[in-house]
């Protein structure tokens, strides 16, 4: 008879292969199913399945590489299909792996992006490099972006003319990308990528599925893990816990070995 910890990776496993045939998504947390030791609390059943992640494929990695730089190169760099174009020092197309498990999208660049031409580094990166690495993650093996590839002038947040106009080149992204799962980081991301109106702290904590065509229904989507921009947790550090409860599904998703933090290494997500 199959123990308690097989089968569990065993139903893990065809959880994963289904997501892979194009299933809607299920959450691997089992605490919904009617089985007692499903019911059970999480610390309960021991530690959570590890999914191995697929072997890389180089030549994924250089032909994704390769479309990312026509597409920054032809496309955003030389845009002005809106008024950013007038006020920004240069555009922040996104970096990090070219064939990325886990993509992580936010607002726009900030002053500090807008003069290094990288996404997410200055203090709110700082606070996304340390959820990064609480993931067991590095940003190298990330790819990093935002839904408008210019600074709004005095950071502010984009207005809808501004994000359509520029979501064309990250619904572009994403696809050349492939991910396995996004974060969406704030409200403004959440919002473009779900193409809701609903506010970050009711879409938080639960994942939704993004189509990568950009239209709602059609064609592949990925699991989108919506979660507290970091530079809201600069300003409000009492929703870090929330948001390290948001990766910690993301980290079960992806098959990422649990991390066990202390309460002070969890508050820094």
């Amino acid at each position: 008879m199959m123990d308690r910890d097989a089968a569990l990776a065993s139903v893990a496993q065809q959880l994963a292969c289904d997501r892979l045939l194009g299933l809607t998504f299920v959450p691997l947390v089992l605490r919904a199913a009617p089985e007692p030791i499903a019911s059970a609390p999480p610390a309960a059943r021991g530690p959570a399945p590890v999914i191995p992640a697929p072997p890389a494929d180089p030549s994924r990695r250089q032909d994704s590489a390769e479309r990312l730089r026509v597409l920054d190169e032809t496309c955003v760099k030389g845009c002005r299909k809106c008024g950013l174009a007038e006020t920004r020092t240069q555009t922040v197309f996104g970096q990090g792996n070219p064939a990325p498990r886990l993509v992580f999208v936010g607002e726009g660049p900030g002053y500090d992006e807008d003069k290094q031409g990288l996404a997410f580094v200055g203090a709110a990166g700082q606070v996304l490099t340390r959820m990064i690495g609480a993931m067991g993650l590095t940003r190298d093996e990330v790819f990093i972006c935002n839904v408008v590839k210019c600074r709004p002038p005095g950071n502010r947040t984009p207005t809808a003319d501004e994000i359509l106009a520029c979501s064309p080149y990250l619904w572009e992204q994403l696809r050349i990308l492939q991910p396995e799962v996004i974060v969406a980081l704030g409200a403004p991301a959440a919002k473009t990528l779900l193409h809701t109106s609903e506010f970050i702290g009711r879409l938080r904590g639960r994942f939704h599925d993004s189509y990568l065509s950009g239209v709602p229904g059609e064609g592949p989507c990925v699991p989108l893990m919506p979660t507290y921009h970091p530079a809201y947790l600069l300003r409000t550090p009492s929703e870090k816990r929330k948001t390290w409860e948001d990766l910690q599904q993301v980290m079960h998703h992806l098959g990422l070995p649990p991390r066990q933090t202390s309460s002070a290494e969890g508050d820094n997500g």
